[in-house]
């Protein structure tokens, strides 16, 4: 496995900015000029609907991490701990943007919350969202991290992300391998970065932790 730990963030303003559009036109001419550039007939049985429904459709939905209007509502209620609140093994799935293959693996979220706090799904569902985007690992862990303290004002945010991406597997040196990046931002304590290794180890472990 490789592994690589990110430096920490010096300010909420390295995330990746959304946008609010989603040029479905100009993705039926590219999905159009991608099947003929393989030398498909992109009006012929089958293809028709690819280039003009299909595609743009799967876009769209793929790219939702770069639109605000997608992102989920991160309700928060008044902190009823100030321990670290660990989410792990949650599903990540995501695209390259230097091949437009897709990545997937699994995320591992903590938080120490300040005033606030949130619903577990909701950090499952900021995970989604913010995947749903063309953009490298490396990227990814990174806006995770920061989004989610900007979005819960919380004192420290740390994220584990671990990856199998296609781009690797179906071309190149076409051999599966996980990647493993990680990112810290705020106040993270050396028992808390301890508390979130040993939730991961459990959870590779399977119900037993072992």
């Amino acid at each position: 496995m490789d592994s690589r730990e990110q430096e920490p963030t010096t300010g909420h303003n390295a995330a990746t900015q959304p946008t609010d559009s989603f040029d479905e036109e100009k993705a039926r001419r590219g999905a159009r000029l991608l099947l003929e550039a393989a030398g498909r007939d992109p009006d012929s049985t089958g293809l028709s609907d690819t280039w003009s429904r299909r595609v743009p459709e799967m876009l769209e939905t793929l790219t939702e991490g770069s639109r605000t209007e997608s992102k989920p509502v991160m309700r928060t209620f008044e902190s009823e701990t100030d321990g670290l609140i660990v989410k792990t093994g949650i599903p990540l799935q995501s695209m390259c943007e230097h091949h437009m293959l897709p990545f997937q693996g699994v995320a591992h979220v903590a938080y120490r919350p300040g005033e606030e706090m949130v619903g577990l799904s909701k950090l499952i569902r900021y995970v989604r969202w913010q995947s749903r985007q063309l953009t490298t690992q490396e990227t990814l862990t990174r806006d995770i991290a920061v989004g989610l303290a900007e979005e819960l004002d919380a004192h420290g945010v740390a994220v584990e992300v671990t990856a199998t991406h296609m781009c690797e597997v179906m071309r190149g040196i076409e051999t599966e391998t996980e990647t493993t990046t990680r990112e810290r931002v705020g106040t993270i304590s050396e028992a808390d970065r301890t508390q979130f290794r040993e939730s991961i180890r459990r959870h590779a472990g399977g119900p037993n932790g072992r």
